[in-house]
């Protein structure tokens, strides 16, 4: 079965060489049901030549830690494994990417490079530099979403609200089932290093202050089981209680979308067969589909993404406007990081994302708004939520998180409310509302002083530069 062809993109013109394919794997690290995968192995029976997995591993990637390195390599080795069975070989290389995949296209005379599509600046950088470099045709698929971000929209969306109609009418036509990568008949020509997954964690050179946790197992299986878990028992009462952070109602899968360890595609297929649970699967396909497509939209089409200036014209005036607004308490990043404001629940919500590197999407939003409410001006409030986020969180550098913290700060996807100190007409959220629609004291004493798992230690030691002198 052919690929529907709006998933491809050529990033040049240049027509294929006689060589190997090539995939050069990057955020969609699986073997199944990966559409770009798919189509380089079409791509080389239809030629009859050989098929190679290449990732490449650069050190220093968006602040990532042993946390995010330890959870993609050790996914990564068992994408390796999974290869292996089928005859295809799996090449990590070590260095700058785009120098790296050119030297490797070069050098094994390879015929034709596919990879996998991402909205973020850094990686279409990245395959721009090899497209306009290797001598060979390089063509992009968009194997991380259901319908393809290039296909859903050709501008920058408003909202969930002009993105979903789109959506609702492609759907349709992307959510096919995927066909099989199978063993590849024609033999790899070189002999290939084995990935020593060992080895490599051990030879990076990368934070390692914050270590990997122990609640998530890397992998397609372990993605594939957590779906399945989440479809079982967690399915039915998703709307219900997907909200409350005390009720553990979200389906937990965002380290594996984000590593691209599982294909939201499949978990679509999954969670829309379960029509005893109408409401709920609804309430999940929402999120899942529309606003984390939302998500790729923002990011691919404002390449200010992840600062002020990619804010809405009437959210960056208000903010400029409040922007000397005194603020009750302020805090530096230090003293966010170890968790040490005046507010019990502010402080749960970031031991639980330095414990566990994860936190409850409706908190993320009550944590996001904080960080702009003590902070000596928007700016800092931006490159301190980003900062946290992308260090501790799981799925970091997700567009997901650049377009959640840029909702909080900044009116992405929102629009104007009522004018108040320091938020302008930003939405505001207070611990009050959190009350009525949360246990927050069953919260606070679940996550506070590091009570679910172990606690890791933070970069910085907090100096006590508050406005108020307040307990943490």
């Amino acid at each position: 079965m052919k690929i529907n062809p709006g998933r491809i993109h050529h990033l040049n013109q240049i027509p294929p060489g006689n060589g190997p394919v090539v995939y050069w794997m990057s955020r969609d690290q699986r073997v199944a049901d990966n559409w770009a995968l798919i189509h380089a192995q079409q791509l080389a029976l239809e030629r009859q030549v050989p098929l190679a997995v290449v990732f490449t591993l650069a050190d220093s990637f968006l602040g990532a830690t042993l946390r995010h390195y330890g959870f993609m390599l050790r996914g990564l080795a068992q994408a390796a494994a999974c290869l292996h069975d089928l005859s295809i070989p799996f090449v990590l290389l070590r260095g700058n990417p785009p120098a790296e995949i050119d030297r490797f296209v070069r050098q094994l005379n390879i015929g034709m490079l596919v990879t996998d599509f991402d909205p973020l600046r850094i990686k279409r950088t990245w395959h721009d530099q090899v497209a306009r470099s290797i001598s060979v045709g390089c063509i992009e698929v968009d194997a991380h979403n259901i319908v393809p971000c290039r296909v859903a929209s050709h501008k920058q969306e408003y909202g969930a609200y002009t993105l979903r109609p789109r959506i609702n009418r492609l759907l349709p036509g992307f959510l096919d089932s995927f066909p099989p990568v199978v063993s590849h008949p024609i033999a790899w020509p070189l002999p290939v290093d084995v990935f020593d997954l060992n080895a490599t964690l051990d030879g990076l050179t990368v934070d390692r202050s914050v270590g990997e946790v122990a609640w998530s197992r890397p992998g397609e299986q372990a993605g594939r089981e957590r779906l399945v878990d989440f479809v079982k028992h967690g399915l039915a009462n998703y709307d219900e209680r997907r909200n409350d952070p005390c009720r553990e109602g979200q389906s937990g899968l965002s380290p594996w979308l984000h590593f691209g360890q599982i294909s939201a595609q499949r978990v679509a297929l999954e969670v829309g067969r379960q029509m005893d649970a109408s409401a709920s699967v609804e309430a999940f396909l929402e999120e899942l589909i529309v606003r984390r497509e939302l998500s790729d939209n923002f990011c691919f089409y404002n390449s200010n993404y992840d600062s002020l200036e990619g804010f809405p014209a009437w959210a960056l005036k208000t903010i400029t406007e409040h922007r000397h607004d005194p603020r009750e308490f302020l805090y530096t990043p230090e003293q966010f990081e170890t968790g040490t404001t005046h507010d019990p629940l502010w402080n749960a919500a970031q031991l639980a994302l330095v414990t566990t590197g994860t936190m409850h999407g409706y908190m993320r939003m009550y944590w996001a708004k904080k960080i702009l409410e003590w902070s000596p001006s928007p700016e800092e409030a931006m490159a301190t939520a980003i900062w946290l986020n992308d260090r501790y969180q799981l799925d970091g550098r997700d567009p997901n998180g650049y377009a959640g913290i840029s909702w909080s700060i900044g009116g992405v996807h929102d629009r104007a409310w009522g004018e108040r100190p320091v938020f302008g007409k930003i939405r505001y959220m207070n611990a009050r509302g959190c009350v009525r629609k949360f246990d927050v004291a069953g919260y606070i004493v679940r996550y506070r002083d590091g009570a679910v798992g172990q606690p890791v230690k933070p970069a910085h030691k907090a100096k006590n530069r508050s406005a108020k002198s307040c307990p943490p």
